[in-house]
Formats: C-alpha cells, sequence, structure tokens
C-alpha cells in the first residue's frame, strides 16, 4: 500500500500513534533536571525557526533548470543512502517530543535527523532534547512544509515514516516533471505549486515574489493547465458556481435561512429577476433552478480582487476574506479556484505595465469597494502544476504530500489544459 498520510492517519488508533507516551523511562537525576533546565533557559527557539527558514530561501524558479541540476544533486546524495538501507522508522514513542525532555526515544529520534542530514552526525548520542535536536527537528519541518514548533506533532511523526527510497523515487518523479517543462518556459511567468500550495512570480528567470496559496480539496481539485493572465477584476460579484449550489450553498440554507441574508448574496430567476430567497423550496435541489450572486465587499469569497485567465473549467486566482486559513499547513480548501495571499503584491506586479498600479493605489482600489475592470497589458503566462519535490542551490530538499495521488499513479506527463 502506498504510504500517504490518509492512510497512516487511518490506522493511528492501531498503531497507537496518539497513545500517551510512557510517563517513566528512567529516574531523572538532579544531573538531569539542571541538564533540562539549561537547556529550556538556553536555547534560541525562535534563532533555530529563523535558520530553519533560511535554509528555504533561494530566487531559483521550482519550475526551471537550475531546480532541474539541484534534484539531479539531490537524487546523487540519496541513491547510495537508500542502497545501504537507508533510514529507520522512528518509534511511535517520539510522538509528542520536545525541547527538555529526557527519553529513550530521543536517542531514535537522533539517528533519524542525522540519516536525513537535518542533523549533525554523533558517535553516541545521548537521550536529552536539546538545542541541537530543536534545530534539527525545524529544520525537517521547513523542509516538508510543516509549522516549524520544534514538537513532534502529527505531521511531523507522518513524514518522519516515509522511508528513504520512497523519497528517493519523489524525487525522480519529480526531475522527470521539471525536465518536460523547463524548455517551453518565457522569461517571465506565473507558477501555481499545488502539492506545495505555493505561488511563484518570475520574472527574468528569478522568483520575485513568492505567495502561499490555497488550492482544490481533494474531491474538487485545482486542473493542472497553462494560460495567460488577462484580466484583473477590482471587487468582483460573485457568480456562485452551479456545483457550490449543489454541494454547499443548499445545504448551508437548509441548516440556516438566513444564510443568504448573511453574505450578502442575492437569488435570480431564469429571466433575470431577483427572487426573495424564502420563495425556493430548500428542502429538495430546487434552488438549481436560481442564480446567486453574492455583492462586492468584505464578505465576498472572492475577497477584492480576482485574476482572470482563460479556462475551460472556470478557475481563476482570486483574494478571500479568510485570511485565517493561510496560516494552515495543508491549504487544500477551496472548490479548485485558488486563493492567494497578500494579493495585492501580485496584482501589482501584474499590472507593472499598465502605468499608475503602484501598491499604494491598489490596495486603494480594494479599500474603495467599487467595482472596476482592468485589461492586463503583458499577459503574464500561468502554469499550475504538480511538483512534490525539489532542492535548491542551498543544498535544502524539499517534500510535499501526494495530496491528489499523482505520484502514486507516477505520472510524469500531465494533460495539461492549454487555454491561453
Amino acid at each position: 500500500m502506498q504510504l500517504t498520510r490518509r492512510n497512516l492517519l487511518r490506522s493511528a488508533a492501531a498503531f497507537g500513534m496518539a497513545a500517551a507516551i510512557p510517563s517513566v523511562v528512567r529516574a531523572e537525576s538532579i544531573m538531569d533536571m539542571i541538564a533540562r533546565n539549561n537547556v529550556l533557559k538556553n536555547t534560541d527557539r525562535q534563532g533555530n525557526t529563523v535558520a530553519a527558514l533560511d535554509t528555504l530561501v533561494t530566487n531559483e524558479p521550482i519550475l526551471s533548470v537550475d531546480t532541474a541540476n539541484n534534484l539531479q544533486a539531490a537524487i546523487a546524495q540519496y541513491q547510495p543512502f537508500v542502497a545501504a538501507g537507508g533510514w529507520k522508522p522512528v518509534p511511535k514513542e517520539v510522538f509528542g517530543l520536545i525541547l527538555g525532555n529526557s527519553r529513550a526515544a530521543v536517542v531514535a529520534l537522533k539517528w533519524r535527523l542525522m540519516s536525513s542530514g537535518d542533523m549533525a552526525p554523533q558517535q553516541q548520542p545521548d537521550d536529552l532534547f536539546g538545542s541541537d535536536l530543536d534545530k534539527a527537528v525545524r529544520n525537517f519541518q521547513a523542509r516538508h512544509g510543516i509549522s516549524v514548533t520544534g514538537k513532534i506533532d502529527e505531521p511531523t511523526f507522518y513524514a518522519m515514516q516515509v522511508p528513504a527510497d520512497v523519497r528517493l523515487a519523489q524525487l525522480q518523479l519529480n526531475l522527470a516533471r521539471v525536465q518536460n517543462i523547463v524548455s517551453t518556459l518565457s522569461d517571465s511567468y506565473v507558477v501555481v505549486n499545488i502539492p506545495a500550495a505555493s505561488i511563484e512570480a518570475i520574472e527574468g528567470g528569478q522568483v520575485v515574489q513568492r505567495h502561499k496559496a490555497i488550492v482544490g480539496r481533494i474531491d474538487r481539485p485545482t486542473p493542472i493547465l497553462s494560460s495567460k493572465i488577462n484580466q484583473i477584476n477590482f471587487n468582483p460579484y460573485w457568480h456562485v458556481p452551479r456545483s457550490i449550489i449543489q454541494k454547499d450553498l443548499i445545504p448551508e440554507m437548509r441548516k440556516d435561512p438566513t444564510y443568504l441574508a448573511t453574505y450578502h448574496i442575492r437569488a435570480y430567476d431564469r429571466k433575470g429577476q431577483e427572487v426573495d430567497p424564502a420563495t425556493i423550496d430548500w428542502s429538495g435541489m430546487d434552488g438549481l433552478n436560481y442564480a446567486f450572486t453574492q455583492d462586492p465587499g468584505a464578505e465576498n469569497s472572492e475577497g477584492h480582487v480576482k485574476i482572470n485567465f482563460p479556462s475551460p473549467s472556470n478557475v481563476y486566482l482570486h483574494d478571500t476574506p479568510e485570511k485565517n486559513l493561510f496560516d494552515e499547513d495543508t491549504r487544500f480548501d477551496s472548490s479548485g479556484c485558488v486563493r492567494v495571499h497578500d494579493v495585492d503584491q501580485l496584482v501589482t506586479w501584474l499590472l507593472q505595465d499598465n502605468g499608475g498600479w503602484d501598491l499604494a493605489n491598489v490596495r486603494a482600489a480594494f479599500e474603495s469597494n467599487q467595482r472596476l475592470d482592468v485589461t492586463v497589458k503583458k499577459r503574464q503566462p500561468l502554469h499550475t502544476t504538480y511538483i512534490t519535490a525539489w532542492a535548491n542551490r542551498q543544498g535544502t530538499v524539499s517534500f510535499r504530500d501526494d495530496v491528489y495521488e499523482l505520484d502514486a499513479q507516477g505520472k510524469v506527463d500531465f494533460d495539461t489544459i492549454k487555454a491561453a
């Protein structure tokens, strides 16, 4: 069975991952207490987080010849290690470990992080979760797109269970994906990497902006496509797609008849006449006979801006009122469209050739709540893609979950939608 987070979590109860960690491994001596207190007092946890995140800082695009070369270097490092047996899975007792703990499981955790290069080699690691291990855990978390906390939480534990040979295969598969597309790229473009839920704006072959994104959930995936961004809609109306009417809006109205009013959504009949939602039979699918439009404003599901490009599936990039979702590790929460963190900066970059659209003016347009459509003078190519493993020139190797199970299918060439 392919090892995925979903498979692992299904067996979590049987595995005992969330069971209580043994409370007593050995008696704690006075010297142990002193060592633990010194570690807690002297470890710069914030500094360790900054150092971990700094390993990700790079200006080469995820879709580039540079990334292909970096992946080849990573593969060359993994191959002999995998041939020698790889790393051992960490035992369940490492779950929940954090700075200052003194347990036998700490030793196993150190060996695991030394194996993956997150921690400097030691001849005889001790059982104290010290500053060096705190830094190593944070490095591991940063590379895997996990919140950098220094604690062995559920996502961190899961990621440590993935065998080295699986990671090697992931690197090889994604090298082929990157190599397949780099020859088609222009000097500037926008990339949405679905597994990382991230966006890059590239200019002159280098990343000039990076953004967190929220992409399609597993049952409503963001499509893999190539298109060109052609229009910016400031403070748009949101015309609710039929699929969302069926899957979301109708069930919400059954639970709360004031839902449409609360979110400033209007109902229209087939003649385009506004109707009272109370006249619609919400017990069945009568709602599918109506159109629903949300007014511009703070509650609008597209936020203050929509970034358009040709797409047969009618997806687009947009703002969102739910900014808190960008703080999540797994940002797969949309119905296929892509929500953009700090979208005002991306819009400013897209309109740089239009004249008059600096960041202040973009923000002013947002705050006005006034409808405005702007045609993009320089139509930037847009690529949504699926890269679950990559490496940068600092030697940092990053991995993400196979959320749409395209790695499991061994897909290298995608049925990319061409919609430019």
